[in-house]
C-alpha cells in the first residue's frame, strides 16, 4: 500500500460516529471521503461540517479503504458482515454484537477474507492506560479495582451501566490479568443502573468493579494492589501514580523512635485523546496488515464476562449474591 493517506468513511454519524468522523478528518494518515447513516439529514450535515460527501452504505464501501461502524449494536453484525464481504476493513464499536455465537461468526468470517477487525474499546487507548500496561508486567498484583461512575445522563441509554460502562473495565482487566476465572459474583440495583460484580481468576487475583449512573460525581478510576506498591490510575485526568512505603528510618528525637515516608511516583504521560489514538493505530494496522491492538477475539471475551454479569445482576435485583462459574470460553 502507498502512502497517500488511507481513504476511511464512518457508517453511523450518531454522537459517536460524529467524532470517528472528526478525527478521520484530522489525521495526517487517513482522509474522510465520505460518512453512511439511515437519517439521510444528519448524514448530509454531519458531511457538511467535515468536507465530506454522504452516501449509501454500499457507495461508501466501494470508495474506502477501512471504515468505522458505529450503528447501535442490534445492527452491528449485519453491518460489519456487509463490509467483510465487501473487502474493507472495519472498526467495530463496542459491544461488537449482541450475541456471541454472532461474534464468533464474524471473525472467522474477517479471517478467510484477511479483513483487519478492530473493535472499539477505546480505553485502551487512553495515554494512562498505555503506561501502565507498559508496567504491569513488573507488578506482583494482589487485586484490582475500578470505579466508572456518574450521575444520570440527560439522553436515553438503551444499556444497563454494566453493558454500557462496566464492559470499557472488563476488557481493560482481562487485558492486564492473563489468567482464566475460578469465579463471578455481582449484585445491582436501582434498575440496573448501579452494578457491581467481583471476580476471581485462577492466579489468585481479585478483580471488584463497579458502575453507576446514579452517582453525583463523575468517577473513571482504576486502582492496582500490589505486594510492594498501590498504583492509582485517573481515565479522566490521563493520569498514573504509584505510591510506595520508604524503608523505615530510625531518628532519635524525644518520643519518636522511627518513622515511615510515602513515596509517591507520578508517571510522565503525554496527554492525547484516546479516539485519536485509536483510529490512528487502526490505520496502522490496515496499512502494515497487522493484528490490530484490540482484536475481535479481545471484544468477544469482554462481551460474553460482562453479558454474564449483566445476566446476574438482573437476576439478583434485590442486592443478594451468588457465585457462579465463568463461561469457558472466557476462562480458556
Amino acid at each position: 500500500m502507498s502512502n497517500e493517506p488511507l481513504r476511511a468513511g464512518v457508517i453511523g454519524v450518531g454522537s459517536m460516529g460524529q467524532n470517528h468522523a472528526r478525527v478521520y478528518s484530522e489525521l495526517s494518515e487517513t482522509k474522510l471521503v465520505g460518512i453512511a447513516d439511515t437519517n439521510i439529514s444528519r448524514a448530509e450535515h454531519i458531511a457538511e461540517q467535515y468536507g465530506t460527501s454522504a452516501y449509501d452504505v454500499e457507495s461508501l464501501l466501494d470508495s474506502v479503504d477501512m471504515v468505522s461502524v458505529a450503528v447501535p449494536t442490534r445492527y452491528h453484525c449485519e453491518v460489519a458482515h456487509e463490509c467483510i464481504e465487501a473487502g474493507v476493513d472495519l472498526l467495530v464499536e463496542k459491544p461488537l454484537v449482541e450475541n456471541p455465537a454472532d461474534g464468533r461468526a464474524l471473525i472467522e468470517r474477517a479471517d478467510e477474507h484477511d479483513i483487519i477487525l478492530q473493535v472499539g474499546h477505546i480505553e485502551r487507548f487512553n495515554p494512562a492506560v498505555r503506561a501502565l500496561m507498559g508496567m504491569v508486567s513488573d507488578l506482583d498484583i494482589i487485586a484490582i479495582n475500578a470505579e466508572r461512575l456518574g450521575p444520570p445522563l440527560s439522553r436515553a441509554i438503551e444499556d444497563t451501566a454494566v453493558m454500557d460502562l462496566m464492559i470499557h473495565d472488563v476488557e481493560i482487566l482481562l487485558a492486564i490479568v492473563d489468567s482464566p476465572i475460578s469465579s463471578v459474583q455481582a449484585v445491582g440495583n436501582h434498575d440496573a443502573r448501579y452494578a457491581e460484580s467481583l471476580l476471581q481468576f485462577e492466579s489468585g487475583i481479585i478483580g471488584q468493579l463497579t458502575a453507576s449512573r446514579v452517582t453525583q460525581r463523575k468517577i473513571r478510576r482504576l486502582t492496582i494492589s500490589a505486594s510492594d506498591c498501590w498504583v492509582e490510575l485517573d481515565y479522566i485526568d490521563q493520569s498514573v501514580e504509584i505510591h510506595r512505603q520508604s524503608t523505615p528510618e530510625f531518628v532519635n528525637r524525644g518520643d519518636i523512635h522511627y518513622r515511615h515516608a510515602n513515596v509517591v511516583e507520578r508517571l510522565s504521560i503525554d496527554q492525547t485523546e484516546p479516539l485519536k489514538n485509536e483510529l490512528s493505530a487502526f490505520a496502522d494496522a490496515v496499512r502494515e496488515r497487522e493484528e490490530p491492538v484490540v482484536t475481535g477475539e479481545d471484544g468477544l471475551r469482554a462481551l460474553e464476562l460482562t453479558q454474564q454479569i449483566d445476566r446476574m445482576v438482573s437476576d439478583e435485583p434485590t442486592g443478594t449474591t451468588e457465585t457462579r462459574d465463568a463461561f469457558s470460553s472466557v476462562t480458556d
